[in-house]
């Protein structure tokens, strides 16, 4: 682990789905502990991003670093291991589990991790989970869905989050509360990465912008 240099390291990226160039040598470098927004409109490459980091899309060329270790080798559960915890756009909740239980669904990758602190935690940063903990996920509503899919990102990022477009498609208020909890978030030794469509919802909480266009940076889009 080199703790001098990016905690998380994006170097000429290339992904193809189905023969086409989804993204065409994305760079980017993520400091410790800040807050960074993707930014780029619908099919610009942001998810795609996600996914490659996680190790669900394998990169055509390119390296994604982590703490200064070359993922490439590294399968989806072990990069979660690491301490990375993702919330996809579509929540991929476990519909027939609770809310508990699909918050604890990650930690079974890392061992190392006391299950009781870590949903202590979650459950600290966001109060309303407690309450509805033994409801089963089907029965919320697509905001609420969002903040289990944050809790559990939370539960296993213990150094990064990777949240991909939190703010879509929910209430105003809901909206309002994803806020709070982010900017909580701030001097936990937490690093996030945010993709976004735009920065309407997040602009006090961002370090860091950088702009995907057509799944290159934007100055050569």
């Amino acid at each position: 682990m080199n703790a001098a240099g990016p905690l998380l390291e994006i170097d000429n990226l290339v992904v193809e789905i189905q023969s086409m160039p989804a993204l065409r040598g994305f760079t980017m470098k993520v400091t410790r502990g800040a807050m960074v927004s993707l930014v780029g409109r619908n099919g610009a490459g942001k998810t795609t991003l996600m996914r490659s980091i996680m190790g669900h899309l394998k990169p055509a060329q390119g390296t994604v670093r982590f703490e200064g270790t070359d993922l490439a080798a590294r399968p989806r559960h072990a990069r979660a291991a690491l301490g990375i915890g993702y919330m996809p756009e579509d929540r991929c909740l476990v519909p027939q589990l609770t809310v508990e239980e699909n918050i604890l669904l990650p930690l079974w990758v890392a061992e190392h991790l006391d299950r009781k602190a870590r949903l202590d935690f979650v459950y600290e940063v966001i109060g309303e989970l407690t309450e509805m903990r033994h409801r089963k996920a089907l029965l919320l509503s697509g905001g609420q869905q969002k903040l289990v899919a944050l809790g559990r990102a939370l539960a296993i990022g213990t150094k990064c989050l990777l949240l991909d477009e939190p703010f879509e498609g929910i209430a105003p208020a809901l909206s309002e509360r994803l806020s709070e909890v982010l900017a909580s978030l701030r001097g936990k030794d937490l690093t996030l990465l945010m993709s976004q469509s735009d920065m309407n919802h997040s602009r006090g909480l961002i370090d860091v912008e950088f702009t995907i266009e057509r799944g290159a940076n934007l100055a050569t889009a």
